[in-house]
């Protein structure tokens, strides 16, 4: 009796996003789509800051259908894309948002200095020194200092009044979210924060310690949220409406 030949069973691989860019009315916008296997239409969303775009697709569906959708949505690609402006105004004579005020930015034309908020004639200024086309780096590595300094105060004054210990606060650049939490009391933020006003600061720092005791987004940690931050919803009203510009600004 001779042994039966073993099967090998083989598990196809998903196809990898179709990687392309889109002209939108001279704006060339990269574009990733995506086939899966539970989607029943197409999806296309423009990601945070404006950036790129994001198409999800039924799988197996013709190259024509998808070209068509787009061509269809043009006009609402434009529309949506028209709130993200592509001048950053990073430069001398611009503005940029610091904790909710608009600040005009003054390039010091000293090659050494530090990057400062004041006040001159009533209004805020943002002086910024080194070498003109490194303005927004130097903006950006400020800015950075500024998060780390409000967020580190706040969370750590959240995490006393609830008993909850925080291991570490990190500064990144995340596009997808505002902050995270993980399940070993790591806290991680998004800098750019720290240009919405000082409410909305507070309400991250709130909503990420909230975390580390309801690892979810349930009635009892939304109750906790805003037990800790009473105006939560302004605050997230504020994002909504605003998160997105704050995500487009190119400082590099």
């Amino acid at each position: 009796m001779f042994p039966l030949p073993k099967i090998r069973r083989t598990t196809k691989k998903p196809s990898p996003p179709e990687k392309r860019t889109l002209d939108v009315a001279g704006r060339l916008m990269p574009l990733t789509i995506k086939q899966h296997d539970r989607a029943t239409r197409i999806t296309l969303r423009i990601e945070p800051g404006g950036r790129a775009l994001k198409m999800t697709v039924p799988k197996g569906l013709a190259a024509r259908e998808v070209n068509a959708f787009l061509d269809r949505h043009q006009g609402w690609l434009l529309t949506k894309l028209a709130k993200f402006s592509t001048d950053t105004g990073l430069r001398d004579g611009g503005e940029i948002l610091f904790r909710g005020v608009r600040h005009r930015i003054e390039h010091t034309g000293s090659v050494r200095g530090l990057t400062e908020a004041v006040v001159t004639d009533g209004k805020p200024v943002l002086r910024v020194s080194g070498m003109p086309e490194h303005i927004g780096r130097r903006i950006a590595t400020f800015l950075k200092k500024e998060a780390r300094s409000d967020l580190e105060r706040l969370s750590r004054l959240h995490a006393g009044s609830i008993k909850a210990p925080i291991r570490s606060i990190s500064m990144k650049d995340t596009r997808s979210r505002w902050g995270s939490c993980s399940s070993e009391g790591n806290l991680s933020f998004s800098w750019r924060i720290v240009m919405a006003p000082p409410s909305v600061i507070d309400y991250l720092a709130a909503h990420e310690v909230a975390h580390l005791k309801e690892m979810n987004h349930g009635p009892h940690f939304w109750a906790l949220c805003k037990k800790l931050c009473p105006h939560m919803e302004e605050a997230k009203s504020w994002l909504k409406r605003h998160g997105s510009q704050l995500h487009a600004i190119e400082f590099d």
